[in-house]
C-alpha cells in the first residue's frame, strides 16, 4: 500500500508560507530554488495539495498562461487538490478537485497512487486532516536558515513525541534535513 508523506520545506521557527501565502523567503535561500532530488519523495506518483498551495503554484509561475510550468514540478503525476471552490487547470494537468473529509477522498487518491507513494506537498493544515485521519506515514521537513514574522504554520495540530520517531537528520547545503515515522 502507498505510504503517505507529507514533505515540506519550513523556516527555523515552523512557517511554510508567509503572511502573503509566498514562499519567496524559500528561493532567497541558496539551493532553495532548485533542491537537491534527494529531498523530494522519489517514490511519489500522486501529490495532494490544498487550494492555496495550488492557487499560488499557478500564479506564481504563470501556469495557466505557460502549462509547460507545470510539468516542471508536477512532471505526468496526478494531482488532488481539496478545495470547495471551482479553479482553473492547466491545460494537459491531471487535476482532480476533492472536497470534504480526508477519509473520504483517500480511496481515489489510493488508486491513482497505485504503488508509488502520496506526496502531501501542503498545506500544514490538509497535512494536518491527513494526521488526524491516522493515515499519514511520514513527514519530512527542510528546515531553512530563515524566521518569518508569520504566515502559514508547518502543522498547526499538537502532535506528542509518542506519535513521532526521528528517522534520520542529515544536512543539505543550508537545509536540515529532518524525518519522522508517524507512528498510529
Amino acid at each position: 500500500m502507498a505510504r503517505i508523506i507529507f514533505d515540506t520545506a519550513t523556516t527555523l521557527n515552523g512557517w511554510i508560507a508567509d503572511e502573503h501565502d509566498s514562499l519567496a523567503w524559500l528561493f532567497a535561500v541558496d539551493g532553495g530554488e532548485q533542491p537537491d532530488d534527494a529531498l523530494l519523495p522519489a517514490g511519489a506518483t500522486v501529490l495532494v495539495e490544498g487550494s492555496t498551495t495550488y492557487e499560488w503554484l499557478l500564479r506564481e509561475n504563470d501556469v495557466l498562461a505557460h502549462p509547460e510550468k507545470w510539468q516542471e514540478f508536477h512532471e505526468e503525476k496526478v494531482t488532488f487538490v481539496f478545495t470547495t471552490r471551482e479553479l482553473p487547470v492547466p491545460e494537459g494537468a491531471d487535476v482532480r478537485f476533492v472536497s470534504g473529509p480526508v477519509l473520504d477522498a483517500l480511496p481515489a487518491i489510493r488508486q491513482a497512487a497505485g504503488d508509488g507513494d502520496v506526496w502531501v506537498v501542503g498545506g500544514g493544515d490538509l497535512a494536518g486532516q491527513f494526521l488526524d485521519a491516522d493515515v499519514l506515514d511520514e513527514i519530512a521537513v527542510s528546515v531553512a536558515p530563515v524566521a518569518l514574522t508569520g504566515g502559514a504554520p508547518l502543522l498547526p495540530r499538537r502532535v506528542e513525541s509518542d506519535r513521532l520517531r526521528l528517522v534520520s537528520a542529515t544536512a543539505y547545503g543550508q537545509f536540515a534535513r529532518l524525518v519522522y515515522e508517524v507512528r498510529r
